[in-house]
């Protein structure tokens, strides 16, 4: 199974692929994720990543994509997994298509949280307060919500007309939104 969780940052998909690994034993790969783990790395990709990320922009697709290529190979044989903020262009959409692929697989759902954009930015600014991560401050949030609208969401319409798009709110309580991810999966199956 390789399913995508797609939605402008905040959310919740990060929230959600943590449950669905936990209950279905799928491997998360969260760019978000792994581009802070490259951070924290301190290597000279992680350090370009780091000045990336703080000025609010989305890292380039060739990173990404590498990062993602090699998550793939250190876990084949996987029983699935969840794409969490991935891609985030269409050419991205392509170059994952491409991948799966390769390894004789493609993309079989994609669910799509449907949040209300104000009430991301009371999210990002909790979190933010919470956690104190510099690209969830409110400034950061809204470069990185325009160019979700600008590049991510047209991939909406892509996904829909393949027939794999299901969408489900994600204002809703988190059970809520699980039980409403429960039931695209199955109607996806």
């Amino acid at each position: 199974m390789n399913l995508i969780l797609f939605g402008p940052p905040a959310a919740g998909k990060g929230t959600q692929a943590k449950k669905l690994v936990a209950e279905r034993g799928y491997i998360q790969l969260s760019t978000g994720d792994m581009l802070r783990a490259a951070v924290a790395s301190g290597s000279e990709l992680g350090n370009k990543v780091k000045s990336i990320l703080e000025s609010g922009a989305l890292v380039s697709d060739e990173i990404v994509i590498a990062l993602i290529d090699d998550q793939l190979n250190q876990n084949e044989g996987a029983a699935g997994f969840i794409y969490d903020g991935f891609p985030r262009t269409v050419g991205q959409a392509e170059a994952l298509d491409e991948l799966l692929k390769s390894r004789g697989t493609q993309v079989d759902c994609v669910i799509r949280l449907v949040v209300d954009e104000q009430a991301l930015l009371t999210r990002v600014t909790k979190r933010f307060e919470e956690q104190g991560r510099k690209d969830d401050n409110p400034a950061t949030f809204s470069v990185r919500l325009e160019k979700y609208n600008a590049d991510t969401a047209p991939l909406v319409p892509i996904y829909a007309e393949r027939g794999i798009l299901r969408e489900v709110d994600g204002m809703a309580a988190i059970d809520e939104v699980s039980s409403g991810i429960d039931a695209a999966l199955k109607e996806a199956a």
